[in-house]
């Protein structure tokens, strides 16, 4: 399996974790290291994206309720949740993945970990996202960062 997509996959497993009971990040991040040693360069992905996705999770949610209004956060299912929050953090704030990229390994983490639906719906909800990234961007440089 290529660096990314496992650093995607411990990424996402850690987010899970995380949101189900609130467990530190970094301490799932460790163990789930020490379970599936990886390369640096895998190690530091999964670190910046685990750490990117929690330092905007504020943002990154109200994006996930405004293009996926059937679908309250609190009722969406976890894996979902979090794959978007990936995918949202990866092609929109951190920026240096490719949008069809990020989408397209979003969509293989919801065949692997999600419902037979999922795939489906996130894809729907990043491309309707990755329509609006101009004015997206500047709405997010434009939210004052919490001190």
């Amino acid at each position: 399996m290529k660096t990314r997509r496992r650093a995607r996959r411990v990424t996402l497993e850690t987010l899970y974790e995380y949101d189900i009971v609130d467990h530190p990040a970094g301490e799932v991040l460790q163990r789930r290291l020490q379970e599936n040693p990886m390369e640096n360069a895998g190690v530091a992905f999964t670190s910046h994206l685990l750490t990117g996705v929690i330092e905007h999770l504020t943002e990154i949610d109200r994006l996930i309720a405004r293009y996926a209004p059937e679908w309250p956060l609190d009722q969406m299912a976890v894996i979902d949740r979090n794959i978007l929050r990936i995918a949202i953090f990866e092609f929109l704030i951190f920026g240096e993945t490719p949008v069809k990229v990020a989408i397209n390994e979003a969509v293989e983490l919801a065949k692997t970990y999600a419902s037979d639906s999922a795939p489906r719906f996130i894809n729907g909800v990043l491309g309707s996202l990755a329509d609006q990234i101009p004015a997206l961007k500047q709405e997010l440089m434009a939210v004052p960062v919490p001190e």
